[in-house]
């Protein structure tokens, strides 16, 4: 119990700090760290990413620093995506699952270590704003790929989110952010959803995950948007990588511990 809620903790802050990426540690910190089967770890996540997320993104709606109508139709798009990651989830086994998990891993990793600020994007207005006309399609297949993802992985997709809502659609970090955590909410409860008939949760574990990174996720998300995300970024890449390391050593040694 203590290692759930101190996972839980660590797994909220990640997420208040950078709008996501903490959630791609969550399967691998139950897995390992709490001692869960991968067909429980993956709904078990979904449920805390997107209840932590939601909580994450309360101070940030305070501060007005989510855009709403790119946050529906992004998640809005990922929802019958996730059904169908969910699905695809099922149909693999636990090693191959685990693999790809590791080469998602390492994407976002990389993704994370681009310390380009660059905002715009031929979706992005002159005078600030959305070019809806030509880039509501871009936005509805990004929405739709990072669902898909959730669904398969029990991720968020937040690495994948924020870069797509700076550089397509030319959002503000600041909003970026925020509006990552209201899509990885979304897309996390259609994920759960879609998990939810094929495994049983143990609701303590559960909870204390739970209610641990939805504490942690407010803290962070008070001191979130004051701090430098370039270093943080890249600090976090580093822990994911030698995560993903740790997953990939595991499954060559015990195929059968994540079943």
């Amino acid at each position: 119990m203590t290692a759930a809620v101190l996972l839980g903790l660590g797994i909220g802050v990640l997420l208040g700090l950078v709008g996501g990426g903490g959630s791609i540690l969550a399967v691998p910190a139950l897995l390992y760290g709490v001692g869960m089967p991968l067909s429980r770890a993956i709904p078990t996540a979904l449920l805390v990413v997107g209840i932590s997320s939601a909580a994450a993104a309360v101070p940030r709606m305070i501060h007005r620093e989510i855009g709403w109508r790119i946050a529906l139709v992004f998640g809005g798009a990922g929802v019958p995506a996730a059904f169908g990651g969910a699905a695809l989830n099922r149909m693999l086994p636990s090693r191959l699952l685990l693999f790809g998990f590791v080469a998602l891993m390492l994407i976002a990793a990389w993704r994370m270590l681009q310390t380009d600020e660059q905002k715009g994007g031929d979706c992005a207005l002159p005078g600030g704003g959305v070019n809806w006309r030509s880039c509501l399609p871009k936005a509805i297949a990004s929405g739709a790929g990072v669902g898909f993802i959730t669904g398969l992985f029990g991720v968020g997709g937040g690495f994948v989110i924020v870069p797509a809502l700076v550089l397509l659609l030319g959002l503000p970090m600041t909003v970026a952010v925020g509006t990552s955590l209201v899509i990885i909410s979304i897309n996390s409860a259609a994920g759960f959803l879609a998990h939810l008939g094929a495994t049983s949760l143990d609701a303590t574990v559960t909870i204390a995950f739970t209610l641990a990174a939805v504490a942690g996720a407010l803290v962070a998300g008070r001191v979130g948007s004051r701090l430098s995300g370039v270093r943080l970024r890249q600090g976090f890449a580093y822990l994911v990588i030698a995560v993903a390391a740790f997953v990939a050593l595991n499954a060559f040694i015990d195929p059968g511990a994540a079943r």
